[in-house]
């Protein structure tokens, strides 16, 4: 990781000269014929250096007039430090949530963390170069299609790393990531409905961030899956959004169908909004219509009734996603050893038997 920056000390011209190009930290590399990582530890004092090693980099630097960057030097000096997360929203409880565990891991670490929220009429490559001209490590928050597409932009050369959707199996993402399992988490809450009794379950779904729009995210992948082994059609999907709103239009629709007796909500904001839907239309919950959310937000243990969902650990994400980031930026620390956490179904109120 190039740390330095640079610099050219030696760049008076004469006239009618053109001013001379600043020497860069691959230009001491290749003059003394190592790598920019070992150029970066012999300017930073690493012991780890051979001595023979250390006299050629740093005649290099001498022969080329090669300054290292003042900023650049203080972050990797550990004077000054800065993470910029890179999300698309900063309200929605698991944004928020994974948002906390940065904040609270780079401030134990010694780091600044800034945030730069982005919008579909951003030009992504214009936006990461200039977060990533100032310096730093770059998080993203990929749990959506925009925030997916900016993880992919990050030049290589650019430390980074990410809490994503849970990745198709056998495929892994295209920085170091982390995310929950919550593919199976659907499954499990899906199959938990079944056992209960209920003939089906229905699913109100939040965008993914899968590129390809005909693709279903984990928790809707969980959810079909789950069906599918028990021998039932999956009904088709309901959900555009990602809010009660949403969850308000997709539930009233879904009250009209006496048929619907379960629904397996995409977050606790849409389950929120159905909760409300079924009330409005006379559907009682559970009696009539077990309800199921995901995440389990702040709010979801203080409805009426209280929603069964499944708990997420964002704050354990962010923090873990910030180690793998920590650890290419500092040589000595040891990332974290698992790249996924765990969910737990927080069974309540809102999920019941359906009536005989």
């Amino acid at each position: 990781m190039d740390v330095t920056g640079h610099t050219s000390s030696g760049s008076h011209q004469g006239p009618g000269q053109e001013p001379r190009k600043a020497a860069s930290i691959r230009d001491v590399a290749q003059a003394a014929g190592v790598s920019y990582q070992t150029v970066s530890r012999v300017i930073n004092g690493h012991p780890n250096v051979r001595e023979e090693t250390r006299k050629r980099v740093e005649a290099a630097i001498d022969t080329l007039g090669f300054r290292r960057n003042a900023t650049a030097f203080a972050l990797a000096s550990g004077v000054t430090r800065s993470v910029t997360v890179l999300t698309s929203n900063t309200t929605l409880f698991g944004y928020a949530a994974t948002l906390q565990g940065l904040e609270e891991a780079a401030r134990a670490a010694g780091y600044a963390l800034g945030v730069t929220v982005l919008t579909p009429e951003d030009d992504l490559d214009r936006t990461i170069s200039s977060v990533a001209a100032g310096g730093g490590g770059l998080m993203v928050i990929g749990f959506d299609r925009l925030g997916a597409t900016a993880l992919r932009r990050v030049p290589e050369n650019v430390p980074c790393a990410a809490v994503v959707e849970a990745p198709p199996p056998g495929r892994t993402p295209p920085r170091p990531a982390v995310w929950a399992d919550d593919r199976e988490a659907a499954h499990a809450a899906t199959a938990y409905l079944l056992e209960l009794g209920h003939q089906t379950v229905h699913h109100v779904a939040i965008p993914t961030s899968v590129v390809v729009r005909s693709s279903e995210g984990p928790r809707a992948q969980g959810w079909r899956k789950a069906l599918e082994a028990a021998g039932v059609t999956p009904p088709e999907p309901q959900g555009k959004g990602w809010d009660a709103q949403s969850g308000y239009d997709e539930g009233l629709k879904l009250a009209r169908d006496p048929g619907v007796t379960a629904i397996l909500c995409g977050n606790d904001d849409l389950a929120l909004g159905v909760l409300r839907a079924l009330h409005h239309a006379g559907r009682s919950v559970p009696a009539d219509v077990s309800v199921i959310g995901f995440d389990d937000a702040p709010h979801s243990g203080f409805v009426t009734p209280s929603l069964t969902t499944v708990r997420m650990d964002f704050q354990g994400l962010g923090r873990d996603a910030f180690g793998l980031l920590r650890a290419q930026l500092e040589s000595d620390y040891e990332p974290p050893a698992q790249t996924f956490a765990g969910t737990d179904l927080i069974i309540r109120e809102s999920s019941g038997a359906p009536a005989v």
